[in-house]
């Protein structure tokens, strides 16, 4: 199988980081530079009649930032944020963004989030499968998460997700339980909102206040979970799901 190449554009209204990003594309073997863009309207005309892969979008622009761009791209073009904003982190990872580049960034980092792209293409582009197929391999790249970003006293901190025993519902806050840490990170959350964003196959909603993490089971007894001494019972609610991951677990089952 021949290398893949990953068309690509790139979207920012500052001129010298178009450059800069421009330079650094076309010295990366695998990209493909198409198109410099000054402005996210112009990137979505250019878009309409000209197909890519990859976009370097910057975030912080006139008449229509790169988030809101984002959210109408078609599903088969990813994106790479560039921005000098460290606050736009969980908004980039909820629209799935491959990566997300602080400026001022140099060649390495940019490389790095550069060959991030190359291994996404390479398994969902750079094979002829069944649709069904690439969706199932879609579906395990997003189930690949290895951290969050999560907003807590002003900050964004940047949270491993093999590190989180569990995430216990305050109502409108979000107890986050990591491992070696006997105080939790608060954020304002909704239990529900962070389900949605979390890998089903790490972590199982199993009572109204709790999510917790599958790789992180101690002991299972009877309808309580025991995570690091902490015991949570697992609701009627979502028993049945939880009582499926036992049995597809089980060598005794």
């Amino acid at each position: 199988m021949s290398p893949i190449k990953i068309t690509c554009v790139i979207v920012d209204d500052e001129p010298m980081a178009l450059n800069l990003v421009e330079s650094y594309v076309e010295k990366t073997p695998f990209l493909d530079f198409k198109k410099k863009c000054s402005s996210a309207l112009e990137a979505m005309e250019y878009i309409k009649s000209n197909p890519v892969d990859l976009l370097f979008l910057d975030i912080q622009m006139p008449d229509l930032t790169g988030i809101e761009f984002s959210k109408m791209l078609p599903k088969e073009t990813r994106v790479v944020f560039t921005t000098a904003f460290d606050h736009y982190a969980l908004e980039g990872f909820k629209v799935e963004a491959l990566d997300y580049l602080l400026k001022p960034f140099d060649y390495a980092e940019f490389l790095a989030a550069a060959n991030k792209a190359y291994t996404w293409f390479k398994l969902v582009k750079g094979q002829e499968q069944p649709p069904q197929q690439q969706q199932q391999q879609q579906q395990l790249l997003s189930e690949e998460k290895e951290f969050l970003f999560v907003k807590s006293e002003y900050k964004q901190l940047r949270i491993k997700l093999a590190d989180v025993l569990y995430f216990e519902g305050l109502k409108d806050y979000i107890k986050i339980w990591l491992k070696d840490n006997p105080k939790p990170i608060l954020t304002l959350m909704s239990l529900k909102s962070l389900e949605e964003e979390l890998p089903s196959t790490q972590f199982m909603r199993v009572h109204r206040s709790f999510i917790v993490s599958l790789n992180n089971i101690n002991v299972i007894e009877r309808s309580q979970i025991i995570i690091n001494e902490q015991r949570i019972t697992v609701s009627e609610h979502y028993k049945p799901k939880f009582l499926e991951f036992i049995n597809n677990n089980s060598l005794n089952s």
